[in-house]
């Protein structure tokens, strides 16, 4: 069974321009993956940690780059992690901004993840390491991670600033190439670590102009099923794979147990995905989309199916529910 951890898309980084730039085609690297290449385009969205892993892995085959996740993450930087990113860019100091990136990191970018900051005879060494037992792609990950927290390192202390260490665990291929990346000497570790002196801790950010941006939710923890069953719906819908058993697969359960498990927890598939479907029709509709858009985008081959859903869902006809709202 797939580790039950969701991640955000805007984990991966531009990683469909730097399969392109590099000559591989990004769209075969998603197929292969099974994820929609329309994640491009809604990085806020929430894939599972495991897929995350698998397609950095996939892609850095396709160009055959082992340093692709210290290229995605170079070139992404801090501020392109979404809300996550904006709200540590916002904190007066160094120590500041790591601290609440600690803290907040499994809420709102990734989960099964812990960060630590341990301060000891002068030296601060800032970990990263994942908590679910992943082990195919889990280095590329923590290279990944890795190049993320040294841009956040330099939006405070400068570009050419340069950590005492980076420890990764485990053989590296590619370091050298890592290594000019990353502008840092790279070495064997225990967790994924930076070293630098403990006093710029104190740093000051030079260029507190990020307000922080409030996220739609938080990220379901591991042991909320129905959480991140709703997720896999609203991921299904950027593909099609909507139904029961691409849901089912998608979180590496047979139909029977997924909808066991549902049942333990008083709901059904069809309960969830109707309230993802409603969830996202209002949102729609109140952007002023077009009827048959919202239909095909939801999954349904005819609008009218689509209005007789919304009017099941709400009493009243989607027409009647923008024109409602609209004059309010």
């Amino acid at each position: 069974m797939e580790t039950l951890a969701l991640t955000r898309a805007s984990t991966i980084g531009p990683l469909a321009d730097v399969i392109e730039a590099a000559g591989g085609s990004a769209s075969r690297v998603f197929r292969i993956s099974e994820l929609p290449f329309e994640l491009v385009a809604r990085p806020d969205s929430l894939i599972l940690l495991s897929d995350q892993l698998r397609l950095v892995e996939n892609a850095a085959r396709e160009i055959g780059d082992d340093a692709l996740a210290a290229r995605l993450s170079t070139a992404g930087g801090i501020a392109s992690l979404g809300p996550y990113g904006q709200l540590i860019l916002s904190f007066d100091t160094l120590g500041g901004a790591i601290e609440a990136g600690y803290r907040k990191f499994a809420s709102l970018l990734q989960a099964a993840t812990q960060m630590d900051l341990v301060v000891r005879d002068g030296w601060a060494r800032w970990s990263y390491r994942i908590t679910a037992p992943i082990a195919v792609g889990r280095q590329r990950n923590e290279i990944l991670a890795l190049g993320y927290m040294l841009n956040l390192l330099r939006q405070f202390l400068g570009p050419r600033w340069t950590p005492e260490a980076i420890l990764v665990p485990g053989l590296l291929q590619g370091r050298a190439t890592i290594e000019d990346i990353f502008v840092g000497h790279v070495t064997r570790g225990e967790r994924a670590t930076v070293v630098f002196p403990a006093d710029l801790l104190d740093a000051p950010n030079p260029s507190r102009r990020v307000q922080p941006r409030t996220p739609d939710a938080e990220i379901p923890g591991e042991g909320e099923f129905v959480g991140i069953a709703e997720h896999m719906i609203r991921l299904g819908l950027l593909d099609g794979g909507l139904g029961i058993d691409q849901i089912a697969a998608r979180l590496g359960l047979s139909r029977r147990t997924f909808q066991r498990r549902l049942a333990a927890r008083d709901v059904t598939f069809e309960q969830l995905a109707d309230g993802v479907r409603l969830a996202q029709a209002r949102d729609k509709i109140g952007a002023g989309r077009p009827f048959t858009a919202i239909a095909l985008e939801l999954g349904y081959s005819d609008p009218a199916h689509f209005s007789r859903a919304f009017r099941r869902w709400t009493g009243e006809t989607p027409r009647r529910w923008r024109a409602r709202h609209m004059s309010q």
